[in-house]
């Protein structure tokens, strides 16, 4: 086998040539899990067969990740749906947030705290 000068094989240690996996110029940055955003993604496509809403966008952030719901793309978002881990032990990581700035609701569980927008119908 040649070997060139440079090249590595996958299974030499890389932090003896100089080499990181991750660089500190990319700092990890706050996602959504699978189970967080299934839910999220549920809400949503209820919502969308309902006409209320059109679109989405999504930002994962280094401190926190955001769910945006549009009724039209060119509009300011309806609603936010944050993750900010820096708020878990003070006043719940998860949060919505209305197209004025205001929270709408704060919790631990994001189930819980989309049940201000989830509009299910109630017997009376």
């Amino acid at each position: 086998m040649n070997v060139i000068p440079g090249d590595t094989e996958p299974t030499e240690n890389r932090a003896a040539t100089g080499q990181t996996a991750a660089s500190p110029a990319t700092a990890p940055v706050v996602s959504f899990n699978r189970l967080e955003l299934s839910r999220i993604l549920n809400l949503y496509g209820r919502m969308v067969s309902d006409g209320e809403w059109r679109d989405y966008a999504i930002d994962f952030l280094r401190d926190r990740a955001v769910f945006s719901v549009f009724r039209r793309s060119s509009e300011v978002p309806l609603y936010r749906i944050e993750k900010d881990p820096r708020l878990a032990r003070k006043q719940g990581m998860y949060s919505v947030i209305s197209a004025s700035g205001m929270i709408l609701r704060r919790g631990q569980e994001l189930d819980r705290v989309l049940l201000v927008i989830d509009r299910k119908l109630a017997v009376v």
